[in-house]
């Protein structure tokens, strides 16, 4: 996986959000400050995975051509929110598990505003 290809267009899908707007709420995240580094870093990994820049997903480690579709998305979605329930999951791991599951809610559709 790797780079995306040149062939992605701002408005290609991922999720039910487009290209665009995933990139732009990433780009996004280096101007805020603020708030718990480790929920900053899920949410990058997570829009950095959704968007093909990563070999592997941030919770589950599954692989993907390209961009995940909607059910690997959701399946994280789902992967993270068990490890969310965990409660002997370390506080910073947590927030970092909140990251992801709140950049991912909102690029399914889960969450009406942008993380």
């Amino acid at each position: 996986m790797g780079q995306v290809t040149g062939t992605t267009r701002p408005e290609q899908r991922i999720g039910i959000r487009t290209y665009g707007e995933v990139d732009s709420v990433l780009s996004g995240l280096v101007a805020r400050h603020g708030g718990s580094a480790q929920f900053s870093a899920g949410e990058a990994v997570a829009l950095e995975w959704a968007l093909g820049r990563t070999d592997r997903s941030p919770i589950t480690g599954v692989g993907a051509r390209d961009i995940p579709d909607l059910q690997l998305l959701t399946a994280e979605v789902d992967a993270t929110v068990v490890r969310l329930e965990d409660p002997t999951a370390p506080a910073g791991n947590r927030d970092y598990f909140r990251g992801v599951y709140d950049a991912l809610a909102w690029i399914c559709g889960l969450r009406g505003r942008p993380v």
